[in-house]
């Protein structure tokens, strides 16, 4: 009989906070600047300069390591990562070890029909390295110093996850979590939220941890996924042949959909850790605290049961909705608008998110403004345009963020309710299709839709359809 295998998996998520200056010094931490434009002599690591930590940092950990029910850790301290490596300018990072801002938290995730806690180890802040960029035809590296300080908390998981279902589940969690507090972005993409995959496979039913290796350079879900599946059948596959699971860091290359090892764990730098000399240990009162909870924001577990009693809309459109607070923001101010939540959650759900798929965006790019989405929602319920005009119209919102009412006056697109003229285009249309009326008059229905197109095609798409239909069988019988 074939034996059966455990995945076994931790994470190490590594997520930059949303402060406009870096960890111990002034500097911009704005990504995408020119290479080493955003330093200064803290960051570079120059000999005499000092750290000065930026207290937002406290409390955008703080309100994460609440809000993933964390104990805050009364008194912590930094301490000296030393390693040698050439995105590292000082040759030490600044990180906590010994006593971390947060400890012993969970978050809850969802995967299908069951309900699974993924334990916190801790949670520490620290300062991020720079960037290495290789150039493979000169065969040289080059280095950018502008990440180099900008703030990071890294989020220890205990190893509680066995599929990169749960695994995503997990990220997309945090990454809500963190999003709705308003501590960082986590833009994959962009390198705010990154995760290493600690793996390792046993038989199912041991108890035994197998030997595990670290996974690193995962940018994308899809990725971590891909990386996860491929390591577990390394694995599994190497046991099987009798041969022994190394405990060493891998790389993943998700356009080879392979990994290759970079170093073996056993061999790994001392760090020699040992406390930062140079920063006064942090003393977090119970009143800095209360402080920091008071201001926590509306969650997307709160956010979900307010929705379903506030708007009355439905469970499938609340949690669409909420799944972004970008999305829901959106939501809430266009509602309070035009006091019409569900045609506002259509718009959003239907052509905000084709328009999102189309265009490759995620709700946090989205530009237009709630005013103009509210403005075409009561555009479309007093009849002023019809519905295909309303998808043209919004499809400019989307993208250019007009104001609908302008831009309908100016293009002659509302509706046209005049009876007369319309009277007379039907009497254009019934004229010049005798075979859709003779089919209509022989009981096939679906004739009307195509006398009801012509007519609409004819009027430019400005017609009121409910009048057309209405007129049509009346001029039929």
């Amino acid at each position: 009989m074939k034996k059966q295998y455990e995945t076994v998996i931790g994470l190490e998520v590594h997520v930059e906070l949303a402060t406009k200056t870096k960890i111990f010094c002034g500097c911009s931490t704005a990504f995408g600047a020119a290479p080493n434009t955003h330093t200064c002599p803290v960051c570079t690591g120059m000999p005499g300069s000092l750290p000065v930590l930026n207290r937002q940092v406290v409390e955008y950990a703080m309100a994460i390591g609440l809000a993933t029910n964390c104990e805050i850790t009364r008194v912590c301290k930094f301490d000296r990562k030393n390693y040698f490596y050439p995105d590292n300018p000082q040759n030490y990072q600044i990180s906590q070890l010994y006593l971390p801002i947060a400890r012993n938290g969970y978050v809850e995730i969802e995967t299908g029909n069951t309900v699974k806690k993924i334990r916190i180890h801790e949670m520490h802040m620290e300062e991020d390295a720079g960037k290495l960029i290789h150039d493979e035809w000169d065969d040289t590296s080059l280095v950018d110093y502008n990440r180099s300080g900008v703030p990071l908390v890294e989020i220890v998981s205990e190893p509680d996850m066995r599929s990169s279902k749960e695994v995503i589940a997990y990220l997309e969690k945090l990454r809500q979590i963190i999003q709705y507090l308003g501590a960082s972005d986590c833009k994959l993409q962009e390198g705010s939220m990154r995760a290493d995959v600690n793996l390792s496979v046993r038989e199912a039913g041991s108890e035994t941890f197998g030997t595990r290796t670290e996974m690193k350079n995962l940018n994308s879900f899809k990725a971590i996924a891909r990386a996860i599946e491929g390591e577990r059948a390394r694995q599994i596959e190497l046991l099987e042949e009798g041969r022994p699971v190394i405990q060493e860091t891998r790389r993943w290359d998700d356009n080879k959909e392979s990994s290759y090892a970079m170093r073996s764990k056993e061999d790994a730098q001392d760090y020699r850790y040992f406390p930062e000399p140079d920063l006064v240990p942090i003393v977090i009162s119970e009143e800095w605290i209360a402080r920091v909870r008071s201001r926590q924001p509306e969650l997307r577990s709160e956010k979900l049961k307010r929705y379903r009693k506030e708007f009355d809309i439905p469970q499938y459109d609340a949690e669409i909705l909420t799944e972004s607070k970008s999305m829901a923001d959106l939501f809430e101010a266009a509602t309070a608008l035009c006091q019409k939540p569900k045609k506002v959650s259509n718009w959003l759900m239907g052509e905000t998110m084709r328009l999102m798929k189309e265009n490759g965006m995620e709700p946090e790019d989205l530009k237009f403004s709630p005013e103009n989405l509210a403005r075409l929602v009561c555009l479309t319920e007093k009849g002023v345009i019809n519905s295909s005009v309303a998808k043209e119209v919004f499809e400019k919102i989307f993208h250019e963020d007009i104001n609908p009412e302008v831009y309908v006056e100016e293009q002659g697109l509302k509706t046209v309710n005049d009876e007369g003229a319309l009277r007379e285009t039907l009497k254009k249309v019934i004229a010049e299709n005798p075979q859709a009326v003779a089919d209509y008059r022989g009981g096939k229905e679906k004739a009307l839709g195509a006398l009801v197109g012509q007519t609409m095609k004819m009027m430019k798409g400005k017609a009121n359809p409910g009048m057309v239909n209405q007129m049509l069988r009346e001029m039929l019988q």
